[in-house]
């Protein structure tokens, strides 16, 4: 037996410990003694000191280790080199003997041997297998395995001896070997050679791939007659470590099609390793296809639909009292505890803060491991936290079950599981190791679909999940399919829900949406079916991550209805992490694509629905009056007044919230108490945290329900930032930034809420003054808790600005004084947060005459943007935009006192900023780009007049043409233009005279003519439509290189190699169009020969899109500037007009032939159209 505790007791994530750090506790007395006695003999092939070696090796070997933790490493290192030095490689028993002592000790006591005395004993080893007789061999390739586990970067120069094309582990470890039990252990001793640790070197790329092929080759071999199902189990385990190591550690990647195929058609056959009742056939490799490939199940076996049948309790009881006979599974599980680790990994956990109260782990036996993983075992030494001890175990005596501990089925079924779930984690690691996109290409072969009547559905996880009976490798299915399913929404926004089945195939999309329905069904069954609390989590996390990520504005309503009828009876769950989880799910709900009606009618449902029509087997926890408890105060009354008509009925889900965040909980919900010191009356840390969470979520998707509670939620805000935990105020901080969005949505003008349907601003002003005369103010200094500061930053940036200018002048009084207190601050989030709330304060109406706010403002950004943080200084870059843009608000308003009161040494500071923002990366210089075109639209004469702004000015638009020309981010070029075409709006700048009016048009012309992104072109055609005056566009040269550049736009508006481009050709035509005849209205008499001159080269291309610009106009974004049918018909009409009264000279015909040419296109439009009623009507269909 003892040998079955050594094999696996050395966690691959423990902390190497290759020199004595800390003071050693005392050793054990009986090593030291043996120790020394070791150290005694010299080597002697006598006889007796055979027979001395022999007793002494025995002694050391069952020498009770339990409380060794003290036993130095180096000693134990030494010991082993000395045990070496007296047994010759002549004596294959010592031999033997010494082997299995160098792997007993090494696991037994955890000590990863330094890197001088790995060498000898490496060396040794590797001759001992050379020169010994092969009965030894499996004894020496357990000991090799125990060295080289955590050490493969210091083995490089025996790593021909080891991996080359005659290295004893490739020859060991081929399918030829005859020895089964040396071809495992072989296999198992190049696993633990692939293990890498972080910050040491990973196994040169040619080892990988001959690693590789022979695990790969060892997965796709069939069991030998002479080899039985438990060695065959442990040689399945350790080609699956194996590579799960070169995934995880080795970095290695998938890049050929057939090796990931070859890898993945293995995995799959190994996952369903052993399961009762399947029998698969695999193809050799799986080819990506959206259509299931083949039918694995034998037709004489159909696979029932329904869930796996949950243990009754009679029967729970008889296990309980016979696993010490039968060897469940779920004892042996607890061997396995360190392998939860990469699993836990990749979980998904929306929240991430269960962490007491039973571990949301996929091993339900080990509800002691502390969350962080950070326990006994120290898992953070090695890169894969799932490589766990039971990889490492090799001893032929890990099988040694007594007929008293355990029948043969019962041990057998426990090493299928263990395969299983070695194959599942080799799986995990795959998909992280390849791109989602190569991943889906294989989704039909692991997530099920709807079978077709009458045949037997696929295999697939689904499978494992419904009806394996080891809950843990029921739990791992469920991570890996989470995995598959997160950050897959574009993937399946394909998806689209049809009952139209009278087609000759099926659509990719239906086929998809056929898969979501399945996966729903599925997990639902799961659920209702789950009797572990740890697997049920891990279900809930699963639908979560599934209702995340699907398309449901494109599926038929009903699936959303299920997931929530079946979830609400899991809230009341005894334990605290299904509890969490299931908020979260109904978070991921409230999330998707809101508002949709299907869940605006579940919000609006009575708080009993649905919990009485659920499966049998699900909990009927009616829902107690503690829900319906509210604080005592006049918030309901006032809440009720916001109420809109009609809309009374009360949001269940918000009152649960409101009660799981304030009330106390209640004896039935105290299992499992997770995050609550003792002696705290509330929920679960986790519980609230979760609460808060999905208030937010319905303040941002559903305000309509949410603003029924405002006032009570308000006093939920204060409750919480009240509070002594800092991440519960965090919370409540975010909570109060969403509601007052919602707030500022309502009251947007294109918002599609009613006026009486909007709260009221007196009510607005009742709730934010509730918050800053609560902890609010509290929160924004609390400089010990950067993070929430910069919460409470963003929230205080989240005030309606009607309701602001109705606060009492010393609560505006505060927040702006606050604000520009932290500007100051040390913290960079806090400093980006407060820039972006001053950003949104220079906005308000109330605030953006004050010169004196402004002006403050502007410092405080000009310093941010002076700030080393990228964040900061995009924050600032963003405010300073806002600013400028109050600047272009002020100059259009009658009163001219704001431009004589600004400083004009401000403004030059405010230039010279922008200047240098706009040479910054991408995410400053797009809003400083926009700062820069509203500071010279906002320049007074009396500025531009004075010599020390020439300079400046002329700066501004070198790099304003800088910008546009150059190759940045798309976002960056169009904000130039648009900043561009605001410098052209100053009438003050000597815009067709200054030295820099040609190169300011030539890059807006060779933007229009050639930039790869129609939105660019558009704004640049724009911009060269925006001067209104001939001498604007300087001289006739300038003139018409514009006119031509315009035309050669028209010609190319629909080249382009981008198909996500070709939205926007109409709008670019209309735009072009626009320009050209703005441009026709402005001409003058020298520029008519060029006009004509380009007309009679490209008029016939010319004419149908002017026809159509005046029959349809624009479409898109830039719908606007496009006018309406009489607007562009009257510019049309203006320009020949403008035209015919152009002087001609004598005997050009220029005039008349730009004349006839706009005569006859509106009279073919006026032809086409019939009558100005007749043209509305067809524009209208």
């Amino acid at each position: 037996m003892a040998a079955v505790q050594v094999a696996g007791s050395l966690p691959c994530g423990q902390q190497p410990p290759l020199s004595p750090l800390e003071p050693p506790a005392e050793p054990s007395s009986g090593f030291r003694r043996l120790a020394a006695r070791l150290r005694a003999l010299r080597p002697d092939d006598s006889s007796s000191a055979r027979t001395e070696i022999h007793l002494l090796f025995d002694q050391l070997i069952s020498e009770n280790y339990s409380e060794g933790v003290g036993v130095d490493p180096l000693d134990v290192s030494a010991l082993l080199v000395q045990a070496c030095r007296l047994v010759p490689l002549n004596q294959n028993h010592l031999v033997s003997k010494v082997s299995q002592l160098i792997h007993h000790l090494l696991n037994t006591l955890q000590v990863i041997v330094d890197e001088q005395n790995l060498d000898f004993l490496l060396a040794y080893t590797i001759s001992a297998i050379h020169q010994c007789s092969s009965w030894t061999h499996m004894k020496i390739l357990q000991a090799l395995a125990a060295l080289v586990y955590c050490n493969g970067s210091k083995c490089q120069k025996y790593l021909p001896d080891l991996l080359g094309k005659t290295g004893l582990l490739t020859r060991l470890s081929d399918e030829a070997q005859s020895d089964a039990e040396v071809r495992r252990a072989a296999v198992h001793c190049m696993a633990n050679l692939c293990l890498s640790v972080p910050g040491q070197p990973y196994l040169e790329e040619s080892y990988q791939n001959l690693c590789f092929q022979a695990f790969l080759t060892t997965l796709q071999s069939p069991k030998s007659s002479d080899m039985d199902d438990i060695t065959f189990c442990l040689l399945l385990q350790s080609a699956l470590k194996g590579i799960q190591s070169l995934l995880n550690g080795g970095k290695m990647k998938l890049t050929q099609t057939d090796e990931l195929g070859a890898l993945l058609a293995v995995l799959k056959k190994a996952m369903f390793h052993g399961l009762p009742g399947l029998s698969i056939e695999m193809p050799a490799v799986l080819y990506p296809t959206p259509l299931p490939q083949y039918d694995g199940r034998p037709p004489q076996q159909s696979e029932s639909s329904t869930a796996r049948p949950s243990t009754n309790k009679k029967k729970k009881h008889k296990m309980k009292a016979k696993k010490a006979q039968h060897g469940d599974e779920e004892e042996e599980e607890e061997e396995e505890e360190s392998s939860n680790g990469e699993m836990d990994a990749a979980s998904g956990s929306r929240s991430g803060r269960v962490n007491t109260g039973g571990r949301d782990s996929v091993c339900p036996s080990s509800p002691a491991l502390p969350v962080d993983g950070s326990g006994a075992r120290g898992r953070e030494h090695v890169s894969s936290p799932f490589t766990s001890s039971i990889w490492k175990r090799i001893s032929s005596s890990e099988s040694d079950y007594s007929d008293a501990e355990g029948g043969i089925q019962g041990k057998m079924r426990s090493y299928q599981a263990k395969v299983r779930q070695g194959a599942l984690a080799c799986f995990l690691s795959t998909i992280k190791s390849i791109e989602k996109k190569v991943l889906y290409g294989y989704w039909s072969a692991f997530v099920p679909d709807t079978p077709e009547h009458g045949s037997p559905q696929s295999v697939s996880l689904m499978t494992l999940i419904l009806k394996d009976p080891s809950p843990k490798t029921r739990a791992c299915a469920l991570q890996v399919l989470s995995a598959i399913l997160e950050s897959s929404k574009q993937f399946l926004s394909v998806a689209e829900d049809t009952s139209d089945h009278r087609r000759a195939f099926t659509p990719f999309s239906v086929m998809i949406a056929s898969s979501i329905k399945e996966l729903h069904r599925c997990l639902l069954l799961a659920l209702v079916a789950e009797s572990s609390s740890q697997t049920l989590t891990r279900i809930i996390k699963c639908l979560a991550n599934l209702v995340s990520n699907a398309p449901y504005n494109r599926l038929k309503l009903s699936l959303l209805t299920k997931v929530w009828n079946q979830i609400k009876p899991y809230i009341r769950h005894k334990d605290v992490n299904v509890r969490v989880s299931s908020l979260t799910l109904l978070g991921a709900i409230v999330s998707t694509h809101a508002p949709l009606p299907e869940v605006q009618l579940l919000l609006q449902q009575p708080c009993s629905s649905g919990l009485s029509n659920s499966s049998s087997s699900t909990p009927h926890l009616g829902l107690p009056d503690w829900w319906k408890k509210v604080p005592t105060g006049p918030s309901q009354e006032e809440a009720s007044v916001s109420s809109p008509k009609g809309s009374s009925e009360p949001c269940w889900l918000i009152r649960l919230c409101i009660s799981i965040v304030v009330l106390p909980k209640e004896d039935s919900c105290a299992g499992g108490n997770a995050g609550s010191a003792a002696g705290n009356t509330y929920e679960p840390s986790p519980m609230r945290l979760e609460a808060l969470q999905l208030l937010a979520h319905l303040a941002r998707g559903y305000f309509s329900m949410a603003q029924l509670y405002l006032m009570e939620l308000g006093e939920v805000i204060c409750k919480c930032m009240g509070e002594g935990d800092p991440s519960i105020q965090l919370h409540g901080a975010k909570l109060l930034e969403e509601l007052g969005t919602g707030l500022i949505q309502q009251y947007k003008p294109d918002s599609p809420t009613a006026p009486e349907q909007r709260v009221p601003v007196h009510l607005v002003v009742t709730f934010w003054t509730m918050m800053l005369n609560g902890p609010l103010p509290r929160a924004l200094q609390s400089s010990e808790h950067p993070t929430l500061q910069a919460s409470a930053c963003d929230a205080l940036s989240s005030i309606l600005p009607e309701a602001f200018s109705s606060l009492p002048n010393d609560r505006q009084i505060l927040c702006i004084t606050v604000l520009l207190g932290l500007n100051d601050s040390k913290n960079r989030l806090v400093k980006a947060a407060t820039s972006r709330a001053l950003g949104v304060y220079v906005l308000f109406p109330c605030l953006r005459q004050d010169t004196m706010f402004v002006a403050d403002t502007a410092n405080a950004i000009l310093m941010s943007l002076q700030d080393k943080s990228l964040n900061v200084r995009a924050k600032a870059a963003w405010s300073l935009g806002n600013l400028t843009d109050t600047l272009i608000v002020n100059m259009e308003t009658q009163d001219p006192s704001f431009q004589e009161e600004f400083s004009g040494l401000l403004l030059l500071k405010m230039l010279r900023s922008a200047i240098d923002a706009s040479k910054d990366k991408d995410k400053v210089k797009s809003n400083a780009v926009r700062a820069l075109g509203n500071l010279l639209h906002f320049l007074q004469p009396s500025h531009i007049e004075k010599p020390r702004f020439a300079e400046i000015i002329e700066e501004s638009i070198q790099a304003l043409i800088s910008t546009v020309l150059t190759e940045a981010a798309m976002k960056v070029r169009w904000n130039a233009c648009y900043a561009m075409g605001n410098v052209f709006k100053n009438p003050a700048l000597p815009l067709g005279t200054a030295a820099w009016t040609s190169q300011a048009y030539h890059a807006l012309t060779s933007v229009v003519t050639s930039c790869k992104n129609f939105k660019v072109r558009i704004r640049s055609a724009t911009a060269l439509s925006i001067p209104s005056q001939r001498e604007r566009y300087g001289s006739v040269e300038q003139y018409a290189r514009i006119w031509k550049a315009l035309l050669t736009a028209l010609h190319k508006s629909e080249d382009t190699m981008d198909f996500l481009e070709f939205k926007y050709c109409a709008s670019l035509r209309t735009q072009i169009c626009q320009a050209l005849i703005h441009l026709l209205s402005l001409a003058g008499t020298s520029d008519l020969p060029c006009l004509r001159e380009t007309l009679e080269l490209n008029g016939d291309m010319l004419r149908p899109y002017i026809l159509q610009f005046l029959k349809s106009g624009a479409k898109g974004e830039d719908a606007r500037a496009a006018h309406g049918p009489q607007e562009r018909d009257q510019m049309v009409r203006a320009a020949l007009k403008h035209l015919s009264s152009v002087h001609a000279l004598t005997g050009d015909t220029a005039k008349g032939a730009i004349v006839g040419f706009l005569e006859d296109i509106l009279s073919v439009y006026c032809a086409s159209s019939g009558s100005h009623e007749t043209h509305l009507e067809s524009s209208s269909r």
